[in-house]
């Protein structure tokens, strides 16, 4: 009876935003005015003090440990350790099966972990998006993600595909399962449910920046349509009433903590993406960024046409719904023999087109993880290690790093709403010697602090400042 009474409010909840009849207070929308700060044709998330803010991080996954195991694989130490080389942001898979076993029974034990993780990240400085991830829609099909309770195959065959995992995709069955899941009532209200129920229990935390919805959504082919037309369908349909009804979900419980959305990972192959627009003020855009050959097992082609095709075609739906980007996957293979050229490549781009990232994952072992088994950085995943503007006072008109001459550079122009110093993260991993400082620009003064470099720039509004930061 108690669990009862403790859920009417949410179902009740959940009932209304499903029939639209959501009541005006909690339709409610956060300040348009202090969130962002658009730059030309990008958008960046802004602090209480009107500065740009840019993200560097990794993904965080234990998709192996379940029940009392879940998310046994992450420690304290690797978000200190994270901390230590300059990261800030932390991208955290959960997963609905672990949270939710059966209908409306939702796991307390498992929140308190993801919210022991949350300590940690605030304790280290770094922040969270929690990414309700899936990957083959679920258990059902031998994987993680959406409860076998929230499955519906329409009886249709699975044949696994183990060393092709993701060919499991394209299974009538799972393509049935997803299709149920933005059609079926219950199910709808099941996924907005559990949304609401994580973002109640942890949204005020200190640590937490946002939600990201669902991991690399997919869906059902109709007769005849190649992946293209399929993925152009579903992003302008089903897949923005989602992301939608989703936000508007979280919106009863948290007014201020970021939504990030995802396109299908057709975005890969250089196609711009058909999403429509999500009505939140605190949207952002947070697609991944994958090299097809590279994930078949090639090696990175320096002269191919992959990152110019995906920039251009990453570009246009976030500059006109003016979200910010932040990558929420990207990584490859660091042994193939253009390892190195891959992450300098990846980096480069993510400068010009986004305001952070997130490497999958930080891990020990093979794989993309960052660490290898003794816990050493691998050697092409130190270039992951740069200087970057973690918080920039005004506007960032452009920022590189050259990894040849371990050069970063940063302009930005002074904004009147923009108060307290530029930072600039400078990990000693990346300047073991020490590093030097020149700044360009009238009124300005500068402070290195161990790892960060504080620039104060005390001419008035509209001034441009360049910042370089070298090895000595």
């Amino acid at each position: 009876m108690r669990r009862t009474s403790r859920f009417a409010p949410v179902v009740l909840a959940v009932a209304a935003l499903l029939l639209g009849v959501v009541p005006a207070q909690a339709q409610a929308r956060p300040d348009r005015t202090t969130d962002r700060v658009t730059v030309g044709d990008r958008t960046f998330i802004a602090d209480g003090r009107g500065r740009a803010l840019q993200w560097r991080g990794f993904n965080l996954a234990d998709k192996s440990g379940r029940g009392a195991d879940a998310f046994a694989a992450i420690h304290e130490s690797d978000l200190r350790d994270m901390s230590a080389r300059g990261f800030n942001l932390a991208r955290l898979a959960f997963f609905w099966d672990d949270l939710e076993p059966t209908p409306g029974h939702y796991d307390r034990g498992y929140l308190a972990k993801m919210r022991r993780i949350l300590d940690w990240a605030d304790r280290h400085g770094i922040k969270v998006v929690l990414d309700a991830h899936q990957d083959v829609y679920g258990p059902h099909f031998g994987a993680r993600g959406i409860p076998d309770w929230a499955t519906r195959d329409d009886g249709l065959p699975f044949t696994p595909i183990p060393d092709d995992w993701f060919s499991q995709y394209f299974e009538p069955s799972v393509q049935a399962a997803f299709d149920h899941l933005y059609k079926d009532a219950d199910l709808r209200a099941a996924h907005a449910r559990m949304w609401m129920t994580v973002a109640s229990a942890l949204g005020r935390h200190p640590a937490l920046l946002g939600y990201d919805l669902m991991n690399e959504p997919f869906a059902k082919f109709l007769e005849g349509e190649d992946l293209p037309a399929a993925a152009a369908r579903f992003e302008a349909g089903e897949l923005t009433e989602m992301w939608n009804r989703l936000a508007r979900a979280i919106r009863l419980v948290d007014r201020t903590s970021w939504v990030f959305v995802e396109p299908t990972v057709i975005v890969g192959l250089g196609v711009p993406t058909r999403l429509g627009a999500i009505d939140d003020p605190h949207a952002g855009y947070a697609p991944h960024f994958y090299e097809t050959a590279m994930e078949t097992g090639a090696d990175y082609d320096p002269s191919g046409t992959f990152i110019p095709a995906y920039e251009a075609a990453i570009g246009d739906y976030p500059t006109r719904h003016r979200m910010p980007v932040i990558v929420g996957e990207w990584g490859g293979n660091p042994y193939v023999p253009h390892a190195s050229r891959f992450v300098t490549d990846m980096t480069a781009a993510m400068d010009r087109f986004s305001s952070g990232w997130t490497w999958w994952q930080w891990c020990r072992g093979g794989g993309y993880c960052f660490l290898d088994q003794a816990g050493a950085v691998k050697p092409s995943a130190r270039l992951l290690v740069q200087p970057y503007a973690r918080a920039v006072a005004g506007d960032p008109l452009g920022f590189a790093y050259d990894p040849g001459t371990r050069t970063y550079t940063l302009t930005f122009r002074t904004r009147g709403d923009a108060a307290g110093p530029t930072e600039i993260t400078v990990p000693e991993e990346a300047y073991p010697n020490g590093y030097r400082v020149t700044v360009r620009g009238g009124g300005a003064r500068w402070d290195a602090r161990g790892r960060t470099v504080a620039v104060t720039a005390r001419g008035r509004a509209g001034a441009t400042y360049e910042v370089k930061i070298s090895p000595k």
